[in-house]
């Protein structure tokens, strides 16, 4: 578990060829698979998962839907390319948290910006087997593993 709070994650991954299109390039909803995918690893890395989470025995599920996604394009990233997804948090809200997201593609030193993106998250518990929900704040102990990146950081990539 993360002992100061965390405002950037890098997560670096190959792009598989079931995500690309006909033309061979990232079909742009994948993008949003790899967003996802992530912000997941980012919330292994502090220590907790987003499967069947349960703050503690007997209470309610809690969950993260999506309110608001959005991305950008820059540059197409085809089958086999590693790409670099930075991670960082936007802000954290009484319910919610924002993320940016930059994929970038190429070597280090010469790497590029390929895409952008942003979720909105809101923090929920389940109220029964039939996945009703509301909003709930988010939870101190993980409020106090994240913290929002630099205005710095935040500016264009």
């Amino acid at each position: 578990m993360a002992s100061v709070p965390a405002h950037r994650f890098l997560y670096r991954r190959r792009i598989e060829f079931a995500e690309t299109d006909m033309a061979g390039i990232v079909h742009f909803a994948n993008f949003f698979r790899m967003m996802e995918e992530a912000e997941h690893a980012f919330y292994r890395s502090l220590g907790f998962t987003v499967h069947d989470f349960r703050p503690g025995p007997g209470e309610p599920r809690i969950g993260w839907p999506r309110v608001h996604a959005e991305a950008d394009f820059r540059l197409p990233l085809e089958f086999e390319e590693e790409v670099e997804i930075e991670v960082l948090v936007e802000e954290v809200r009484n319910k919610s948290i924002r993320y940016v997201f930059r994929f970038w593609k190429g070597p280090e030193t010469q790497r590029r910006l390929a895409a952008t993106g942003r979720f909105c998250v809101v923090c929920v518990r389940f109220l029964d087997a039939e996945a009703r929900m509301e909003s709930i704040p988010v939870p101190d102990w993980i409020r106090g593993l994240l913290e929002a990146a630099p205005a710095a950081l935040l500016g264009p990539g």
